[in-house]
């Protein structure tokens, strides 16, 4: 089995069945769901999860927006393939110098921190603003996956 550290776009674009790339989501999704990925999840990343699933749910018009998104944080946590990354100093040291090297958001920074610890991918939604110019050794070194192929 693979380890990989999932960022919030990922699960968001799954919850969003007309997202551009729901398809390549829910691909990780499912595999994590059936056991061919485990993946790891900080709790930043849980935490942006709420807050934008919350606003992807209320644009839908859906009046009980905070409750499917509590309810989407509750499943990601009990899910048996899905764990939360261990706090640790380690953790907290890589993360802040991953944002000190690299300017990243602080949700990018754990997620590629949690994938270097675990020895894992770390999976994007696409090339966020900070990362338009991401160095290659940064790719390679901190193994990250876009799902969209021309990131």
């Amino acid at each position: 089995m693979s380890i990989v550290a999932l960022d919030t776009g990922v699960i968001a674009e799954y919850i969003n069945l007309g997202g551009s790339l729901h398809r390549e989501a829910e691909v990780v999704i499912r595999s994590v769901l059936n056991g061919t990925l485990i993946a790891i999840i900080p709790h930043t990343v849980l935490a942006e999860t709420y807050y934008v699933t919350f606003r992807i749910y209320q644009k839908l018009g859906l009046d009980d927006a905070g409750n499917r998104a509590e309810r989407l944080i509750e499943w990601l946590h009990r899910s048996p393939n899905i764990s939360l990354a261990e706090p640790s100093l380690e953790l907290a040291v890589l993360t802040g110098k991953i944002k000190g090297k690299y300017g990243l958001a602080l949700t990018d920074a754990y997620v590629l921190a949690v994938a270097k610890i675990y020895k894992g991918k770390a999976v994007f939604r696409s090339k966020e603003r900070e990362m338009i110019h991401t160095p290659s050794d940064l790719i390679k070194d901190y193994g990250i996956v876009f799902l969209e192929e021309d990131s």
